[in-house]
């Protein structure tokens, strides 16, 4: 028996609005070769697209290939919420999707004016009739693979803490690391004495890891494999298991991670969704925003006034980097 974990991140660039991190874990018995849960799985599973052409499949792949911001979440929920389901994941309005998936965020969603009142059912753009079915077909065919989704959560960063964070640590790429590290060590303690198998996007340009995976597990000698521009694999040896973990160039193209690309785009999007009902209610006339640096600039230069007369601090609304 092996686990499998994948890490991925959402808002890595953009000025507004949080960074997610987000993981998704599985469990596969026997001795797999390879990890393949494309392979595995594809009685159901595909990471094809277009979408539309494909109904009889649940799409797990890359985020950036399902979804353009501010087109339909049907995409991204038509997979997720059947495996919510299947993880008994409260998901039928927009704070149940926070306090399931990314607990650690509440303060700052009833902290932050553009969260604290902000609720909306979900799914948005897909049938809630559709769900049930789907889970049922993914439970059987894990069941026939002897794989099993075991967990998904999520890490929030919102611009205040982004901007302490890459401040004391030095930059945004040393930051995504921090947040996804402390995440995978979050999982990792919860897994039984087994072998791990972790697999996450590269952080920015950065090739080596080990010094800030020696810092997080200090208990453990790091061993290095290999550090490339196209991936970066590394292993210890706690007692009773090998643990493995890859950063990988395009990594999405490892299920697990794929699937954590989904979710992390998926809560960024919910989250610029409150965000912008927010603006856009106190300026009607002014167009939304995902959050990405020539956009940012002007919505920020639109939202001023309002920002001023509301008294909200730019240091809670403006990543600087």
């Amino acid at each position: 028996m092996v686990y499998l974990i994948g890490t991925d991140e959402a808002g890595y660039g953009p000025n507004l609005g949080p960074l997610l991190v987000a993981s998704s874990v599985w469990k596969i018995s026997g001795n797999p070769d390879g990890h393949d849960l494309y392979q595995m799985l594809k009685g159901l599973i595909t990471d094809q697209m277009p979408a539309e052409k494909i109904h009889n499949r649940l799409v797990i792949t890359d985020s950036k290939k399902l979804y353009q911001s501010r087109h339909s979440l049907n995409r991204l929920e038509r997979t997720l919420f059947p495996l919510f389901a299947c993880l008994e994941i409260q998901a039928e309005t927009w704070r149940d999707i926070w306090h399931g998936l990314c607990p650690a965020s509440q303060m700052s969603l009833d902290h932050l004016p553009w969260y604290r009142d902000f609720d909306i059912p979900l799914p948005q753009d897909f049938p809630r009739a559709e769900i049930a079915p789907w889970k049922e077909r993914f439970l059987q065919t894990c069941e026939t693979a002897g794989v099993q989704l075991l967990e998904l959560r999520a890490r929030a960063v919102f611009p205040f803490e982004f901007n302490t964070q890459v401040e004391e640590l030095g930059s945004k790429s040393s930051l995504l690391s921090e947040v996804t590290l402390s995440l995978v060590k979050e999982l990792l303690d919860n897994l039984g004495a087994h072998n791990v198998f972790i697999s996450c996007d590269k952080h920015g340009a950065r090739n080596r890891y080990g010094a800030i995976l020696q810092q997080k597990f200090t208990d453990d000698l790091i061993e290095v494999v290999r550090e490339s521009r196209a991936v970066s694999t590394y292993r210890w040896k706690p007692s009773s298991r090998r643990i493995e973990i890859q950063f990988k160039a395009q990594g999405e193209s490892y299920l697990p991670t794929a699937l954590a690309s989904m979710l992390a785009k998926y809560l960024r999007e919910l989250a610029m969704l409150a965000f912008n009902k927010f603006w856009c209610g106190h300026n009607p006339e002014i167009r939304p925003t995902a959050g990405y640096p020539l956009d940012a600039k002007r919505f920020r230069t639109e939202i001023e006034a309002t920002r001023q007369q509301l008294e909200i601090q730019p240091q809670k609304l403006w990543r600087n980097r």
